[in-house]
């Protein structure tokens, strides 16, 4: 590989990516706060999910899902459709109750 300097249309290429990389706030934002240690922090785990606000669409959402799953595994008995069911029914639940808490001053 030759260590030189690019050429001149390579150059221009490499200049307008960094340009456009520099602009992406998002990008900037997530190079800023990257963390190096990666273990689980299970206390800011439950922080992240204590602090969780889901909107009512998400909750409406989840219900029509969950419902849907129910109805269909009560009437075909398929094992997928239940475990389906049963993995989201506590999930539905607890944006349910955060929703319901986040409105009525919980």
């Amino acid at each position: 590989m030759s260590i030189g300097r690019l050429p001149d249309h390579e150059q221009r290429i490499l200049d307008e990516m960094e340009r456009v990389l520099r602009r992406d706030r998002r990008l900037d934002r997530r190079l800023r706060t990257l963390r190096l240690n990666r273990r689980p922090d299970p206390a800011r785990a439950l922080a992240r999910m204590a602090s969780y606000r889901p909107r009512v669409r998400t909750v409406a959402l989840l219900l029509a899902v969950s419902a849907g799953l129910l109805v269909a595994g009560a009437v075909t008995s398929a094992p997928g459709l239940i475990w389906a069911f049963a993995f989201l029914w506590p999930l539905t639940l607890f944006a349910g109750f955060r929703l319901l808490a986040g409105r009525y001053g919980g």
